[in-house]
């Protein structure tokens, strides 16, 4: 089973920038499109941006112009820059691959995602 493992969270201030990273085990890694999701309590998760095989990308509307997600097929990792940070980011963030016909997150179990705290 594809193994996902999410860094690079933690305590930012409002408007600033954080850059999370997803590694994924396996040898198929470039086969498959990407996403970012975030879930809050309360809330299911969520989708926030996503990359195909081929580098096209889609965002949630609450965070176009602002975050930019990115992939390394050599590295086996995907990124997400996430800029002008706002408390409503505040989520714990994880990544997921996607084989199927939705956003749904098709790598069987999740990793730990990553928190992501947005406060002054």
């Amino acid at each position: 089973q594809v193994q996902l493992m999410e860094s690079g969270g933690g305590l930012v201030q409002p408007g600033g920038s954080v850059r999370l990273s997803c590694a994924a085990s396996g040898s198929m890694f470039s086969l498959y499109a990407m996403g970012w999701y975030r879930q809050t309590p309360g809330k299911q998760r969520e989708l926030v941006a996503g990359i195909s095989r081929g580098g096209t990308t889609v965002y949630a509307d609450s965070v176009k112009g602002r975050f930019t997600i990115s992939r390394d097929n050599a590295k086996n990792t995907v990124y997400l820059q996430m800029n002008s940070l706002k408390p409503e980011d505040t989520a714990v963030y994880y990544c997921n691959g996607r084989y199927g016909s939705s956003w749904s997150g098709d790598f069987g179990n999740w990793g730990q995602g990553t928190q992501v705290t947005v406060s002054s």
